[in-house]
């Protein structure tokens, strides 16, 4: 269905991945991981055809229809979005376009006539009557609005372009689709939904994603980047981790057993070999030696940073409470939330887009005024608070090092802040760069080492695992779980969520709902086959 052969891809003195010949299989579903930076983009734009490659091929069968998620959000400002999604299927798409051009002539000559008989049969033949219906159907499946179906792209919001872009790329249901994190600005119930709809489908699939539940339920194989190859393994995410750590502990025990082998031969040839009885069988072991190939274990692209949370005073009883709460800007998105959370209580915020999680986040963290309510903190409360923007606090143009510095406590000193660094995985001459040349990852690193140094014993994170890597996300999350204070977050992963939350909060439509217990128990509750929010924008 799907292969490369022999497939590099060099940008500078080192090759990202090198001579990569692998099989996708027909109907299979893969996810693509891979570090931050390990060329997984790269690869799945080359499986595209939207990048050559250095050297090397990528064959598709002939005749398949590739869907592919766009990443270019502007690029169909001038469509409206019914017409984007439909334009996901090209021939469909021209069949269309050159029908209204028919239709909309003041009149047709004969030949004009039998072209439009033609595209008729075939408008129909591709299920041209149904598209829009099946087009409004993905897109309200991914929480679209049906108020802006018919309206123009420039009129969407950036985030909610990349739903419309997805539906495009679902809407030809084609025999390969090639999704690079379609889950990004997708709230929890969408990511539901779109779980189902693949898992129904029969396409070949190749996905990047650093959602791990998502990975789990959806993938048949995962497609590991790493070493600079790419090594295919059956099963999900859970399934392949244990597996390729057999695999790697194999090879190494296998190199190790050579090793002992080659010294043992090579103890008998330096004692034996000017021994003329036993020359013949030096000679002999030296052979056997030439003969022993060692494995070649490349070194891992992946590097997991140390991230502990440490707490301060410890509270007791109650960490805030909050009374007649009502926040919004030109809408209020509630009014009157009455919440007691708890010391040590560990809240995990979810909801729709737009539902207002960033606002009720950030209004708890004082970063917002609120417009009527009152919001009391425990005496000694210390708030930590992670953003899911960070451009603000990279603004002034500082080194990592004196950025963080700006976070130590008494006493820590300039050892104490590079330990943290290091930790983090930025190296020493790292340390001396500007964070403003930093990605979105090694914002995030940042943000959780400033937290690292304050020790808060109230944690307000909204969307952390956003721009991370898996290795990251990891780490995070075991950080979290051993985390002894009041934790309140918004997170979309729901291994995330799953792992943490001891209660629920959700807001829907106005509405704030607290579940008692975690994330599977506020599922039984609501019902497990809860879909997206439609209509909320």
């Amino acid at each position: 269905m799907l292969s490369t052969t022999q497939l590099t891809m060099q940008f500078g003195a080192a090759p990202l991945f090198e001579n990569v010949s692998v099989k996708f299989g027909a109907g299979h579903r893969y996810g693509l991981i891979g570090a931050n930076g390990s060329g997984k983009s790269t690869f799945l734009k080359i499986l595209g055809r939207d990048l050559d490659p250095t050297s090397g091929t990528v064959a598709w069968e002939a005749d398949k229809r590739v869907g592919k998620l766009r990443q270019d959000q502007f690029a169909f400002e001038s469509y409206t979005v019914l017409d984007t999604v439909i334009m996901g299927d090209a021939e469909l798409w021209r069949l269309k376009s050159e029908r209204e051009r028919l239709y909309g002539l003041s009149s047709l000559s004969e030949d004009d006539g039998m072209r439009v008989a033609e595209l008729e049969a075939d408008f129909a033949a591709r299920d041209g009557y149904t598209a829009e219906s099946r087009a409004a159907g993905l897109l309200t499946g991914l929480g679209v609005p049906m108020a802006q179906h018919n309206g123009p792209m420039s009129a969407v919001a950036p985030g909610w372009k990349l739903r419309v872009l997805l539906a495009q790329a679902l809407f030809p249901d084609p025999d390969i689709l090639l999704l690079d994190e379609p889950t990004n600005h997708l709230d929890i119930h969408t990511i539901r939904w779109l779980e189902e709809l693949l898992v129904a489908r029969r396409s070949t699939m190749v996905i990047i994603s650093h959602d791990r539940h998502f990975l789990n339920q959806v993938c048949t194989h995962i497609a590991d980047l790493d070493y600079g190859e790419v090594r295919i393994f059956p099963g999900n995410y859970d399934e392949y981790m244990t597996a390729a750590t057999e695999v790697r502990e194999r090879r190494l025990a296998d190199n190790a057993r050579k090793k002992a082998q080659i010294a043992e031969l090579q103890a008998f040839v330096s004692r034996f070999s000017a021994n003329a009885s036993k020359a013949r069988q030096a000679t002999s072991r030296a052979r056997q030696i030439e003969k022993i190939q060692l494995d070649e274990i490349k070194p891992s692209s992946r590097v997991s940073p140390y991230i502990r949370f440490d707490m301060g005073k410890k509270l007791y009883r109650q960490a805030v409470e909050v009374r007649a709460l009502a926040q919004g800007y030109d809408d209020l998105l509630w009014r009157e939330l009455d919440l007691y959370v708890g010391a040590g209580a560990r809240i995990g915020v979810i909801g729709a887009n737009g539902a207002g999680k960033t606002t009720l986040l950030r209004t708890l963290a004082g970063e917002l005024t609120p417009r009527a309510g009152e919001i009391q903190w425990a005496e000694g409360a210390r708030v930590g608070y992670c953003a899911q923007d960070h451009g603000e606090a990279f603004a002034e143009d500082l080194t990592l090092l004196a950025w963080m510095s700006q976070w130590a406590q008494p006493t820590h000193d300039e050892q104490a802040i590079r330990a943290v660094l290091g930790r983090l995985l930025f190296s020493r001459e790292e340390s001396e760069k500007s964070v403003r040349v930093l990605s979105g990852g090694e914002r995030a690193r940042m943000i959780f080492g400033k937290l690292m140094l304050l020790a808060p014993n109230v944690l307000i994170l909204d969307e952390p695992t956003n721009h991370l890597d898996m290795e990251s996300i990891e780490a995070l999350n075991l950080a979290l779980v051993h985390y002894p204070g009041t934790l309140i977050f918004a997170s979309h992963d729901r291994e995330f969520v799953s792992s943490l939350a001891t209660e629920i909060l959700e807001l829907d439509g106005g509405q704030v709902t607290v579940f008692g217990g975690g994330y599977e128990d506020y599922l039984k509750t609501r019902g497990a086959g809860m879909g997206p929010r439609s209509g909320v924008s």
